[in-house]
């Protein structure tokens, strides 16, 4: 059953996400002779092996679709490993960003002003971005999925550094479309103390991160 929300830039409560990974039955048995490998001591027959590598596959693609601004956070905590995300290509004269910084605690910078309406509150909204953790290490990329994300904007889709980074307010202006923006956001308006993305004592997004988005607001969905 699929909804239609971000990574929980979900909130942590909700990008479309998943909310179960199928996985396809095991192939029928075949006549055919295959050739075997061991691994651990087990043996697996090369067509077995493909199908185990198959199912590994979606599983990882789940993961990476439901960070997806995460945006879908208790999904998160059923998925598995993550994939490195590409970043937007960047220009090499680009300057670096002069933060503003907004009584929330939010910062922002306008690389590029938009030229098209700003966005409503409710309104169901476009939106390109990459994640980054503080060190640089990015997490999440629409680009790298070759979709940008489709979410209604101010009524807590996405975490709230996003609807406030988008939509405006508190001294943040609004975006318009066609914008390119960069938000720094502190824990609180993130993913707070509980991270993301969290499995087996490791999170894509450790508790308490201070997170970075690229964000290129594209329009009205």
């Amino acid at each position: 059953m699929t909804t239609t929300v971000p990574f929980s830039l979900l909130s942590p409560t909700p990008i479309k996400c998943s909310s179960s990974v199928s996985s396809s039955p095991p192939p029928p048995p075949s006549h055919h002779h295959h050739r075997t490998i061991n691994i651990a001591s087990s043996s697996f027959s090369k067509s077995s092996n493909h199908h185990l590598l198959k199912h590994k596959e979606q599983l990882n693609l789940s993961r990476r679709e439901a960070i997806g601004f995460g945006l879908c956070l208790k999904f998160l905590d059923a998925v598995v490993s993550p994939q490195p995300a590409s970043a937007a290509p960047e220009s090499t004269t680009a300057t670096p960003c002069e933060f503003t910084v907004a009584d929330s605690g939010l910062a922002f910078c306008d690389k590029l002003v938009g030229y098209g309406p700003q966005p409503e509150k409710g309104q169901l909204i476009k939106a390109h971005y990459v994640g980054k953790l503080e060190n640089g290490k990015v997490f999440d990329s629409s680009y790298n999925r070759g979709k940008p994300l489709t979410f209604r904007i101010g009524v807590g889709e996405v975490i709230k550094g996003w609807d406030q980074g988008i939509l405006g307010g508190d001294g943040v202006p609004p975006m318009l479309a066609g914008g390119k923006r960069t938000l720094k956001l502190p824990s609180q308006l993130g993913y707070g103390m509980r991270g993301a993305g969290c499995k087996g004592g490791s999170c894509i997004i450790p508790p308490d991160s201070v997170l970075l988005f690229d964000v290129e607001f594209i329009g009205k969905a």
